[in-house]
Parts: structure tokens; C-alpha cells; sequence
């Protein structure tokens, strides 16, 4: 997998840019769908990641682009990766992918790329 570009709003990955947060399940690229946590923006200032979402859980590590650091993670997130033995790694986006093209081998993503 390889990340080209990456700026406010955009990030391109083997060729195709994409204006949306994605999330990189097993090396598939596939739009993250943040509706079902939208349910408690009210509570973060933002649409944080919530179990609500579909996370790809199949992995040994799992990196969290936080965007510019906006993206709130929820605690139940936090532990559901701990009983499930996945890492957590929790970056800023640019930061997520440095440590992406680094250690890419049975890693999964959600990369926050608006703010």
C-alpha cells in the first residue's frame, strides 16, 4: 500500500484520492462510515469513533489517524481493542501514516483526514 499524499480534506493511496476519512481494512480501502457515532456528538464537540462503527478489528495493531488530533476516540473503543489484543495506536493523521508505511504487516487503520 502506498500513501502519495496527504493534505487537509484528501489523502491518496495507490493512486486514487480520496475526500473522506477512510478506514484500511486487511489493505482494502473503504470510506469510513461515521453515522452511527454521530449519536454522541453533542457529548464530544465532534464525531468521535464509537463502537457503533464498523472498526476493522482483524488485525494485531490498529492505528487511529486523529486528524489534526480532533478525532475523539471513545473509552469503550479503547477497551475493546485491549480485549481483543490489538494494539491501539492513537496519532495525528500525518503521524498515523509515517507509522503505517513503517509497519504496515497486520495493521489496520481509520484515518481521519477533514481537520
Amino acid at each position: 500500500m502506498r500513501f502519495e499524499a496527504f493534505s487537509f480534506g484528501s489523502i491518496r493511496i495507490d493512486g486514487v484520492t480520496y475526500e473522506h476519512d477512510v478506514v484500511i481494512d486487511r489493505g482494502q480501502v473503504r470510506k469510513r462510515k461515521k453515522k452511527p457515532s454521530k449519536a454522541f456528538r453533542a457529548a464530544f464537540g465532534h464525531t468521535p469513533l464509537s463502537m457503533a462503527e464498523a472498526i476493522p478489528w482483524e488485525c494485531r495493531r490498529l492505528v487511529i489517524g486523529t486528524g489534526t488530533g480532533a478525532l475523539p476516540v471513545m473509552e469503550e473503543v479503547k477497551h475493546e481493542a485491549e480485549l481483543r489484543h490489538v494494539k491501539l495506536v492513537i496519532l495525528p493523521t500525518a503521524e498515523a501514516i509515517a507509522r503505517l508505511k513503517k509497519h504496515a504487516g497486520k495493521t489496520n487503520a481509520i484515518l481521519h483526514v477533514t481537520c
